[in-house]
């Protein structure tokens, strides 16, 4: 793992890191790179198999999905499978999923107070 100075790297290696052209602070273009790299190509059928999975990471891929449509979600899936598989080789340690349902908590406990707040709102509309 010592070839990619950190993550950031490898995502854009294997070709799951967004590409945005930026000029005068303005988005341009954000399209994937069209390169074959097999093992790219192996995270994001990963990545799409997940949309079916009651784990947390099935349900981080149907809120990319429902948020980006299918290609840039499937692709924000595949690169934080990259960040999980470069974090557990380059440390040597096992897969905790515990981190990511910790993060899974605090996102729906946000959209419940979010909701909430909504229904508040309305209620003073009426």
């Amino acid at each position: 793992m010592g070839k990619w100075a950190d993550v950031k790297h490898i995502a854009a290696w294997l070709n799951v890191a967004p590409n945005t052209k930026i000029s005068g602070g303005k988005i341009i273009s954000s399209k994937m790179v069209k390169k074959k790299n097999y093992a790219g190509q192996t995270f994001r059928m990963c990545a799409n198999s997940l949309t079916k999975s009651k784990s947390p990471l099935g349900d981080y891929s149907r809120k990319m999905k429902s948020k980006l449509g299918k290609k840039a979600g499937n692709v924000a899936v595949a690169h934080k499978i990259v960040r999980i598989v470069y974090t557990m080789l380059k440390n040597k340690c096992e897969y905790n999923p515990e981190i990511i349902f910790k993060s899974q908590e605090k996102w729906k406990e946000k959209k419940i107070a979010y909701l909430e707040k909504q229904i508040i709102q309305l209620k003073m509309a009426i």
